[in-house]
């Protein structure tokens, strides 16, 4: 996977980057969220200590899907009531990009997509209410509202700061996974699926004591 490189504006050490579209990455030696204008960087703040987990994930993991090489570059961490989950970004050697949804062991691949229709509001989500995107029916399963805990490496959009956000999760019948993201306006649209770890064939995975 090709690497370009650029310096923090905050501290002038090196940025590396894994995925040359990366809008938003993190400097690792000043603690900086640095986003890209144009052609400059700008720091534009600072990330906190993000909460430890037992993910085998981190950026650098390299894996496949469908045949497609990925490594992952960056990740976003969300908490809610029961727990939390991490999006990790896939970079794929073809230069496109998806997400990997890590929650507790359970794993799901996504896609940016554009929406058939007009998405439905947060205010009037309700789990089995039903949206149509080309010939796949899909059905609100759950409504997560979840706390923005921080951000790593290299993502494809600025994103850091947030707060409080709500996702819907939709499946169909023949268990496609579709995603509403409305942490920002317009909503983010994603399609996909789930998968196992096996399937994801990874490299470069944390290791544990006592594995």
């Amino acid at each position: 996977m090709t690497r370009t490189s650029a310096s923090c504006p905050n501290c002038s050490a090196p940025l590396t980057f894994r995925w040359s579209s990366a809008v938003q990455t993190t400097c690792v030696h000043c603690r900086s969220v640095v986003v890209r204008h144009d052609v400059d960087w700008r720091a534009i703040g600072e990330f906190s200590d993000l909460p430890q987990d037992s993910s085998p994930i981190q950026l650098g993991t390299d894996g496949r899907i469908d045949n497609r090489a990925f490594t992952v570059v960056g990740r976003i961490v969300y908490a809610y009531d029961d727990g939390g989950w991490n999006e990790w970004h896939l970079a794929f050697a073809d230069g496109q990009s998806g997400w990997l949804s890590d929650a507790q062991a359970e794993y799901a691949v996504t896609w940016p997509a554009q929406a058939g229709k007009a998405l439905p509001k947060s205010e009037t989500l309700r789990v089995g209410v039903r949206y149509q995107h080309g010939s796949a029916k899909f059905v609100v399963a759950t409504i997560t509202r979840a706390r923005y805990q921080g951000v790593e490496g290299e993502l494809p959009f600025e994103y850091w700061g947030k707060d409080q956000m709500v996702f819907a999760d939709m499946r169909t019948q023949a268990g496609d996974l579709a995603t509403i993201d409305y942490s920002d306006d317009p909503p983010l649209f994603f399609v996909g699926r789930f998968v196992s770890y096996d399937d994801l064939g990874l490299r470069n995975v944390r290791t544990f004591d006592g594995w």
